[in-house]
């Protein structure tokens, strides 16, 4: 009976939630008012995100960035670059993990402490957030009231090298719609990537930009 219960509980605290937000968009942003948003997450990576920023300057494109607090801590100067360049930083935890798992105060904690790096090396605090694998549980929801939450209207699997370049540049050419919001990720060190597949990523996003005239925005309350 103990564990109907744990699962009962674990089911209302996560899951419900999670659905929640996917099925209705309650409470955070899916698509943009105008143009085509390109969004990176599980950076910055000491060996990807400068290459992929070296693109971006290259076609003039500003994008939004979710960032792990750890990794910012690591890499400042990544992080001062995307600021300086233009673009928009935002929240993706402290260390990359799920809130399905997370107690209330430490889901906080994740979230201030990577907030407060991201200050002290921009001088912005950031106000946009995305939860890793968009994985939502009820304390998330009080959160809102501090963070702007952005999930995706696309999610390519970048992640998996397997999927290779030209497959994953036909899932970038299909998914350019007026207001979408696309996710594409700039390292491959999280559980379940695969370390070179960023190395993908970025030979496709430049074949993209190269080909497409797109009008590419950032996540931005203007």
């Amino acid at each position: 009976m103990t564990y109907i219960w744990l699962i009962a509980l674990f089911f209302i605290y996560s899951i419900c939630p999670t659905w929640l937000i996917r099925l209705s968009s309650f409470r955070v942003q899916k698509r943009v008012k105008d143009g085509v948003a390109l969004t990176f997450d599980d950076g910055p990576d000491l060996t990807y995100t400068a290459q992929l920023l070296d693109i971006l300057k290259k076609y003039d494109v500003k994008a939004t960035f979710f960032v792990v607090g750890w990794k910012a801590k690591a890499y400042p100067h990544l992080i001062k670059r995307m600021h300086e360049e233009g673009h928009t930083i935002g929240l993706h935890h402290y260390y990359h993990t799920s809130n399905w798992f997370l107690p209330p105060f430490v889901a906080e904690w994740e979230l201030h402490r990577s907030a407060r790096i991201i200050e002290q090396i921009t001088g912005v605090r950031p106000v946009y957030y995305r939860p890793p694998w968009g994985h939502i549980n009820i304390w998330t929801l009080f959160m809102q009231k501090k963070y702007k939450t952005v999930m995706w209207t696309y999610i390519l699997g970048d992640w998996n090298a397997s999927l290779g370049v030209a497959r994953l540049y036909e899932r970038l050419t299909k998914s350019i719609e007026d207001g979408a919001i696309i996710v594409l990720h700039d390292s491959g060190s999280t559980m379940g990537a695969d370390q070179d597949a960023p190395a993908n990523m970025l030979q496709a996003l430049e074949r993209l930009l190269q080909r497409t005239h797109v009008k590419w925005v950032k996540i931005s309350e203007e």
